[in-house]
């Protein structure tokens, strides 16, 4: 049986990056598996992305953009669904952004943006 896990997990997409780059993101957002949507109807910098349910007593992926990048939380959710789902949304993102997307904790990346175009 897959273990479930609550997890938090940081990405390098900073807040001080470009609004054109914001932009983006969200669409990242929105072609991820599970998308629901924003906690709110603004869709801005306040509003909180969610996957797969907005009750944390379930499965349930949220984001938040911290001083040190894209934070993550997983809630309730099988350990390798959670793995697959971060991955998929690195390799999107870094498609998308135009950048190399990974946690910096995990030394898949560095502070400084690795542009690949």
């Amino acid at each position: 049986m897959n273990k479930i896990v609550n997890d938090s997990r940081n990405l390098n997409i900073r807040y001080d990056l470009p609004e054109e780059i914001w932009d983006k993101v969200t669409q990242v957002y929105e072609s991820m598996n599970g998308w629901l949507g924003f906690n709110d109807d603004k869709g801005d910098e306040e509003s909180v992305p969610y996957w797969f349910s907005f009750n944390e007593d379930e499965k349930c992926i949220s984001a938040s953009v911290e001083p040190s990048g894209l934070n993550f939380i997983a809630l309730n959710i099988a350990e390798d669904e959670w793995e697959s789902w971060l991955n998929n949304f690195k390799k999107v993102a870094t498609e998308k952004l135009g950048f190399i997307v990974g946690e910096l904790e995990l030394d898949e990346v560095d502070y400084e943006i690795e542009w690949i175009r």
